[in-house]
């Protein structure tokens, strides 16, 4: 057992409120005065999440979108942040950052708290935002027979990461840099999946845990899962399991098409030995990203 898993696994003991969710689910959903409040709360920390030198605006929209990644997944309508924020040297262009981000997709920033540190710089953020459909999508829904979907590609943040760690100014970085939460598309298809979650640590990973999380078994199809044009073939299993790409995974029931853009990747089976399958067989190494 990890030792991330071993402390989740401590404070799953001590979330009892049914607003936790068990701690197994992207954001909380608290009930309260008749509509249902999605939070959500995600770190970043220099030289895990970010590169040295990068640009501390890119940083500030990428710790706002990976946020509001977790509310797309829950179909939910951003209400407002708050930022937790160790200050540095510089800290212009991460305010700069901040108030593009907010602009660009409509949040306000409600409040939070700075400090000063020594060491690595630690970000957090926390999202507030509004259930738009009853009862919240989880990742514990899927049922046999439904169909695995993911809403974009996997790989290009993988491929801006190395373009950026190599200094390539010619190559497109945007996916690494500033991704772009799903939420309209979170919100279209909250109404009608049986389970959602965003793909942030790896598709594989990301599915094996809905997967266990439905106690059923995902088989993906590696032929259908969409990878960026450039991407060479001999790193799709990378992309596979590299992480960074907030998009939407989800399952649908038979019959049932998105009503957004999104490719079929798999088949929902009954649970079996594993709970994911690439093809017919366990994919082997890594699934994904994974602190400790």
């Amino acid at each position: 057992m990890s030792a991330e898993f071993a402390f989740i696994a401590a404070l799953q003991a001590l979330a009892s409120h049914p607003a936790a969710r068990g701690l197994a689910d992207d954001c909380a959903v608290l009930e309260v005065g008749g509509e249902a409040l999605i939070l959500t709360h995600d770190m970043m920390v220099e030289g895990v999440h970010w590169l040295p030198g990068q640009d501390p605006a890119d940083i500030a929209w990428k710790l706002l979108a990976t946020n509001l990644s977790d509310l797309a997944a829950k179909g939910a309508e951003p209400l407002g942040v708050l930022l937790g924020y160790t200050l540095a040297a510089e800290n212009t262009r991460f305010a700069e950052g901040l108030g593009e981000a907010l602009t660009h997709f409509g949040v306000p920033l409600l409040g939070g708290d700075t400090v000063r540190g020594t060491g690595a710089q630690s970000l957090g953020l926390t999202a507030l935002g509004r259930a738009t459909h009853r009862p919240v999508p989880s990742r514990s829904g899927a049922q046999a027979g439904d169909g695995i979907w993911i809403t974009g590609s996997v790989g290009a943040a993988m491929l801006g990461f190395e373009a950026l760690s190599a200094g390539n100014t010619s190559a497109d970085t945007s996916a690494y840099r500033r991704p772009l939460p799903r939420l309209a598309e979170g919100r279209a298809l909250a109404p009608l999946v049986t389970a959602m979650m965003d793909v942030s640590d790896g598709l594989l990973l990301d599915a094996s845990r809905m997967a266990a999380a439905s106690a059923a078994t995902f088989a993906l199809d590696p032929v259908a899962i969409p990878l960026p044009a450039e991407l060479p073939v001999e790193r799709a299993r990378d992309a596979l399991s590299w992480g960074d790409d907030y998009e939407l995974l989800f399952t649908l029931p038979t019959g049932t098409a998105p009503p957004c853009q999104a490719h079929r990747i798999g088949t929902v089976l009954p649970l079996g030995i594993v709970p994911l399958l690439l093809g017919d067989t366990p994919p082997e190494g890594p699934l994904g990203y994974e602190h400790c």
